[in-house]
């Protein structure tokens, strides 16, 4: 029987994308199961996901992810949503399935795996997102699917954060507050889970945090980040010194992609694997 050099192919589309580290974790996954597959870090400008994704059936990849700026335009170029993705209206991981592209929405349910690792649920408890774009919809979503009491929706672009609001009280039972975002504002006191669910902190913007009044965080607060690279972002360094329990982006980073590791493959994930993987490229 003749050997086999072509490897499948997987990756990610996004802009920004140099500094995403999906790629060494996911990598890692596949050499630890002795998959012969790469992952293709994949820098698509707005203006080209169309062409990307005819890409995807042409080169027959397994699928991709998408991440900043594309996880609410793909849906344009998909036959097919998983319930979560529908309702959530944003897709972070595609599957070819034969040359059908079916689109899930992983980030939410990792970002809640994350939360579970370090003991803490979202059932009954009130949850503010700052943010309404895909990754704040994907929290936000999954979070009042698990049972919080509340969700509230901080977000500079009216229109946007109330369509997440009115999306949350269509599609779930929690109760939903917009709060349009005013610079150096109050969080709301009832917050048990406070989320940076924006891209601000993100490299190369590291220096950055979101512009909120950090001294109305408190010890009874768990704050959360999705930013990942650098993981120890100067909003969870603020919300520390608060007393507020922080939990960085790595977790939910991982977690998405040992859901999406499983998606493509079919193998179950070695995810002590990834996680050693990306604490070494961080130096944690």
């Amino acid at each position: 029987m003749a050997k086999c050099y072509r490897s499948e192919l997987v990756g990610a589309f996004g802009c920004p994308i140099d500094e995403n580290p999906t790629g060494v974790m996911e990598e890692a996954a596949f050499r630890e199961m002795s998959l012969d597959y790469r992952y293709l870090t994949v820098k698509v400008n707005p203006g080209d996901l169309k062409a990307a994704i005819e890409g995807v059936k042409a080169f027959q990849m397994k699928g991709i992810n998408l991440t900043i700026p594309h996880k609410v335009e793909v849906l344009r170029y998909l036959d097919e949503l998983s319930p979560a993705a529908s309702i959530i209206g944003a897709v972070n991981t595609v599957i070819n399935r034969e040359g059908k592209l079916y689109g899930e929405n992983t980030d939410g349910k990792g970002f809640l795996q994350s939360l579970e690792d370090e003991g803490i649920s979202p059932l009954g408890k009130r949850i503010t997102v700052i943010g309404a774009g895909g990754a704040a919809r994907a929290v936000a979503v999954e979070c009042a699917l698990a049972g919080a009491e509340k969700v509230i929706i901080i977000n500079r672009d009216e229109v946007r954060g109330k369509e997440l609001v009115d999306l949350l009280k269509s599609r779930t039972k929690a109760q939903t507050q917009f709060i349009p975002f005013i610079k150096g504002m109050d969080i709301p006191a009832e917050t048990d889970i406070l989320v940076n669910a924006t891209s601000i902190g993100l490299y190369p913007d590291c220096d950055k945090k979101p512009e909120i009044n950090y001294d109305t965080i408190t010890s009874k607060m768990t704050a959360a980040d999705v930013v990942f690279n650098d993981p120890n972002t100067r909003f969870l360094a603020e919300a520390g010194k608060r007393g507020a329990k922080a939990i960085n982006g790595l977790g939910m980073l991982v977690n998405q992609g040992a859901l999406n590791f499983e998606l493509w493959t079919g193998v179950k994930p070695p995810v002590d694997v990834m996680v050693r993987t990306l604490k070494e490229e961080f130096d944690l």
